[in-house]
């Protein structure tokens, strides 16, 4: 435990909601990978993998993390369409006789 986490248990549960919210948008990265607009994220998960590494030294507060998890839900709300019409035309395997 870090002298942070010690100090300020209210934070460690933050950034335990963070890394929540940044573990499900990666999640989706090879499905994404899949999709037309999918390379467009693909520098964006990166980015994410980066910041995940450093959350421990970056301050965060609750206002930032419900804006994140608001945001987190739109996206996942948004892949909906082009996530169902991909596993819609996904060929189906067909069972091993």
């Amino acid at each position: 435990m870090s002298e942070h986490e010690s100090m300020d248990p209210t934070g460690s549960v933050l950034q335990c909601r963070l890394l929540s919210c940044l573990e499900t948008i990666l999640d989706m990265e090879r499905d994404l990978e899949r999709v037309e607009i999918g390379h467009v994220l693909l520098g964006e998960f990166n980015r994410i993998k980066l910041f995940m590494k450093m959350i421990d030294r970056i301050a965060i507060d609750e206002e930032d993390v419900r804006r994140i998890e608001a945001a987190t839900s739109n996206f996942l709300e948004e892949l909906k369409a082009p996530l169902g019409l991909l596993r819609e035309f996904k060929p189906k395997k067909k069972p091993v006789q």
